[in-house]
């Protein structure tokens, strides 16, 4: 290749020899195809290095292929500086060049665009998409047991739809009957989770499914409402928005829970939706919720976005902070866990999974750290972190057998 690199022109043989001293040391190796190549000119062929290593991915193996990309780069450079071949080799492959300009301009123009449109960014965020497609809201019997369809006007023209699921043992009590019946069970004792969901898809997705049947299993109620914007609720998904849309639910289940345990449990963008509305409850009524858990949390949503895969091909853009982060804010989201949990004093529960690829754990370690630090009975605060080898990445620790057993312990209920 050195011997390549001072020669004042690229022929097409310095091209075969060295191809095929890569391939096969004790010959050419090449197929006829390529091995004719030898009595064409870079005058006669101005496509050589594009139709060259066609050629050679076509016929070896990828590991060989792969090799020769490795060791044929510096002869690739050295035919861009080449006398006799002044313009660059994309010149030659104008398809190639031409795709490559254009994700470059989207490349740059995605952050310019986001800070000019900040709605663009909420679109990035909330992704509230009815996913899964073609699911019956009024139907929930078609996918998990025991549960009802309801609504709930939570602000003038506003209207969410939400899953009552009864525990499991009450099952065969719950078959048709109405919702009358589903509200007057929520007075039986047994705790209330109201669940929060991340964003992406509705309350129908399949992880969330299985999350109702567990904690229905372990004897819990569960709401679990689709927030506005979101599946069949109407209006549009706003930070505030989603704390009167809970607030709403809460005032609606503390009116027929009796003396039942109500809690939030917040999973993803849902933790910080539970620490906002738990927040807005204690310093603007003076209640305070039984407890919050927060699964797969983080400690608010620009930490959030520096670090969730999505925004890693632009973490090296110039300006990512002024350009993507700080457009947040423009967009009116924050979801402050690390500020709420400073201020709160219900019991807290963190669940992470060691194994989370969307939200990093050290985050929801952040949070824990935090609160702990400002709670003054440190025993209400709990962080359980789930080894990797469980699997149970960012949407599945409620796939957890031991899950219902390690709340219990917490909540200090039977």
């Amino acid at each position: 290749l050195s011997e390549v690199v001072t020669l004042p022109t690229l022929c097409w043989w310095h091209c075969r020899t060295s191809l095929c001293g890569l391939v096969s040391p004790t010959g050419c190796g090449l197929p006829e195809p390529l091995s004719q190549i030898s009595s064409l000119s870079l005058e006669n062929h101005r496509g050589c290095w594009c139709w060259a290593w066609g050629h050679l991915c076509d016929h070896v193996s990828a590991a060989t292929a792969q090799r020769v990309a490795t060791e044929y780069g510096a002869l690739l450079i050295a035919s861009l500086a080449c006398s006799s071949w002044p313009r660059g080799w994309l010149h030659w492959c104008p398809r190639l060049r031409t795709v490559l300009l254009v994700l470059l301009l989207i490349y740059i123009s995605v952050p310019i665009l986001i800070r000019l449109f900040p709605v663009l960014v909420t679109k990035f965020v909330y992704l509230n998409l009815a996913f899964p497609f073609f699911v019956d809201f009024h139907r929930p019997e078609l996918l998990l047991n025991n549960t009802i369809n309801l609504y709930l006007v939570t602000e003038p023209g506003v209207t969410v739809g939400i899953w009552h699921t009864v525990p499991s043992s009450r099952g065969a009590e719950a078959r048709g009957k109405d919702q009358h019946w589903y509200e007057e069970a929520l007075g039986d004792d047994h705790p209330v989770i109201i669940y929060l969901h991340g964003n992406g898809g509705t309350r129908a997705a399949r992880h969330r499914i299985q999350f109702l049947k567990t904690m229905s299993a372990a004897g819990f109620h569960i709401l679990a409402l689709d927030y506005r914007g979101y599946g069949d609720s109407s209006g549009h998904p706003t930070e505030n928005g989603f704390t009167t849309d809970v607030l709403a639910l809460y005032d609606w289940a503390k009116a027929r829970s009796r003396n039942s345990i109500i809690l939030f449990w917040g999973h993803s963008l849902g933790t910080g939706i539970a620490t906002n509305a738990a927040r807005k409850l204690q310093e603007e009524r003076g209640v305070q919720v039984d407890a919050i858990i927060l699964e797969s949390p983080y400690t608010n949503i620009r930490d959030a976005a520096a670090h969730v895969p999505i925004t890693k091909i632009y973490r090296q853009f110039p300006g990512f902070e002024y350009f993507i982060l700080d457009s947040l804010a423009l967009g009116d989201m924050f979801f402050r866990s690390d500020k709420n949990v400073q201020v709160l004093s219900c019991p807290l529960l963190i669940l992470n999974a060691e194994d989370d690829a969307i939200v990093p754990p050290h985050l929801g370690r952040k949070l824990f750290e935090t609160a702990h630090s400002a709670y003054k009975d440190k025993t209400k605060v709990k962080l359980i972190t789930f080894p990797k080898k469980l699997g149970l990445g960012h949407d599945h620790i409620s796939f957890n057998l031991e899950l219902p057993a390690l709340v219990k312990d917490f909540l200090n209920i039977k």
